[in-house]
């Protein structure tokens, strides 16, 4: 199983048992106020969920990682890689933390790690995120790993009945690569 270790994290595919801790996280307003989907309401979401990564994960169309304390086990989110295109060596970055852990470094941490096992074991050329434009806490995320905002799309998303914008951001291995160069 793919393990990404950090200082304070490991980042592991998710398994059943973490479903709770999954929906807890995910069923939160305020953690998916930014999303392309509503809140979740039922273990089943978490379950399917897990269930689809893992389908993913093995078709190698996405990799979904739980973002795991290394001390404590706790679960703070998931990050993923997603929409991989392994001909155009592209790819989709995503992530999700609990409210709980917002402030503490802990996404900018299992982010870089993910941006890193992106370039460096799968030899990735380019990431892209999308994200809400109103997603402040994320825009500058993705600025602090070097992605690039490249476009604008109004009016993208319509989520329970409100309509949302999307700002595309990119990041390619060789800017990556000269931002990391020691």
């Amino acid at each position: 199983m793919l393990n990404i270790e950090t200082e304070r994290l490991v980042l592991r595919p998710l398994v059943r048992t973490d479903s709770d801790s999954l929906l807890d996280i995910f069923s939160d307003p305020v953690v998916m106020e930014y999303w392309d989907g509503s809140p979740w309401r039922t273990i089943d979401q978490a379950h399917a969920f897990i269930h689809d990564a893992h389908l993913a994960n093995e078709r190698r169309e996405s990799l979904t990682l739980g973002i795991f304390a290394r001390d404590s086990g706790e679960l703070h989110g998931k990050c993923m890689l997603f929409k991989i295109h392994e001909e155009s060596k592209r790819a989709e970055l995503g992530f999700g933390i609990a409210k709980s852990s917002w402030g503490k470094g802990i996404a900018l941490e299992a982010t870089s790690a993910l941006v890193t096992y992106a370039f460096t074991t799968m030899a990735l050329n380019r990431l892209e995120a999308e994200i809400d434009p109103a997603n402040f806490g994320s825009a500058r995320l993705l600025e602090r790993l070097g992605f690039i905002k490249e476009g604008y799309l109004p009016e993208r998303w319509i989520i329970d009945g409100k309509v949302s914008d999307s700002a595309l951001y990119g990041l390619l291995i060789k800017n990556w690569q000269s931002s990391h160069s020691y």
